[in-house]
């Protein structure tokens, strides 16, 4: 059969990469052609446009590159026009794949089918009137977005989360111990701490400098920065001034792995970093955090921003955001988590229960198989 995924940036693109070979094992015959990146031509297919073509995020870049989105908007449906897939897969992203599922469903009347839903139950939940019209099947990555859709009258399936299944394939194929990882990465003999400061130079900007300060007040451990793919060393040191910190690149599960402690802007890695049980603080700048803070408590549909607390429905770790954000409450928390045992032992508990909650891995897998079938059904 054939298959026409889109995935917007370097998450989707390793989610979609990893659907693609198991898509290979359910179909011999399988032929991909998709908007992605590096991991999904390594694994075959056509690459029609690179993410990093397409990736604009926030209201005033999107406004700039206006022109360039509408066009590669036209392409893409052109495009599957011509090769008229079996199935259109689409990955996040959902300013763009919505509109695109919408031409696809009306016009050329062919299965829609998303992997890794938007997150309409932080914010936009009105996104759900084009997923009734526009999406034949939707799989979740988060045990509880399927009865969020349920109140919504709409039936989706949850098959895992692909971070569990990236940890445990780290763990069992790829990890590295810490003599070598301190040898390579040329590590001082001190326990480190990670700074995970986001993907995005912004994030880095306005994250990296605080998490550099707290890091100073623990000497007796070491700060190493995750840094971000596509993010140039270089503008990492203009953010580091004379700190004395290390730079990893592509080694975040490594880092994680033998990390005492986190300091972790929220997303995926929020995430990541308690299935490797590794204790955080979650720390997110933003402007005006007075206001932020009103916002989010007035206008979102959710409690909380890091994963970890989303899945366990309550707080395990803290979240310093808005006007919590402060170098004096990230590093009072980072003292708490390493220095109080039973504060520590408290918060990795209530990743033990993210951990059963999400399940065993194979995301990729369930998705392929699920797929596979519900297209020999329509």
């Amino acid at each position: 059969m054939k298959y026409y995924l889109i995935a917007g940036e370097a998450s989707g693109d390793l989610h979609a990469s990893n659907l693609m070979i198991a898509l290979k094992e359910q179909d011999r015959n399988a032929e991909f052609r998709y908007l992605g990146g590096d991991l999904m031509q390594a694994v075959g297919g056509t690459l029609v446009k690179h993410y990093r073509e397409m990736a604009y995020m926030g209201f005033i870049p999107v406004l700039l590159h206006l022109r360039t989105i509408m066009r590669n908007m036209q392409m893409c449906k052109e495009d599957i026009s011509n090769f008229q897939p079996d199935v259109v897969i689409l990955i996040d992203y959902p300013g763009f794949n919505l509109k695109i599922a919408e031409y696809v469903k009306t016009r050329l009347q062919l299965p829609v089918y998303y992997y890794i839903s938007p997150k309409i139950w932080a914010w936009k939940q009105y996104r759900i009137n084009a997923f009734r019209k526009y999406v034949d099947r939707m799989f979740c990555i988060l045990p509880f977005e399927k009865e969020f859709f349920r109140k919504l009258n709409y039936t989706v399936d949850y098959v895992g989360n692909p971070s569990v299944d990236s940890v445990a394939h780290y763990m069992e194929k790829q990890q590295t111990s810490f003599p070598v990882f301190r040898e390579q990465a040329h590590l001082p003999d001190k326990p480190m701490l990670a700074l995970l400061a986001g993907s995005r130079r912004q994030e880095i900007k306005d994250n990296l400098p605080v998490m550099l300060k707290v890091a100073t007040a623990f000497p007796a451990y070491h700060p190493v920065i995750a840094g971000a793919p596509g993010i140039d060393p270089e503008y990492y040191r203009q953010h580091i001034g004379n700190h004395q910190v290390s730079i990893v690149f592509d080694q975040t599960y490594t880092l994680l792995q033998h990390s005492i402690a986190a300091l972790v802007t929220s997303g995926t890695a929020t995430l990541e970093t308690s299935l490797f049980r590794i204790p955080q603080v979650v720390c997110y700048y933003t402007p005006a955090g007075s206001l932020v803070s009103f916002v989010f408590r007035h206008f979102f549909h959710t409690k909380y921003i890091s994963l970890v607390n989303l899945i366990a429905d309550r707080e395990v770790v803290q979240e310093l955001f808005g006007k919590r954000f402060s170098q004096k409450n990230i590093q009072n928390e980072l003292d708490r988590i390493l220095n109080d045992t039973a504060y520590r032992n408290q918060m990795l508990a209530g990743y033990d229960e993210v951990i059963q909650v999400l399940g065993e891995p194979g995301a990729s897998q369930r998705t392929a198989e699920l797929i596979y079938s519900y297209l020999f059904k329509e």
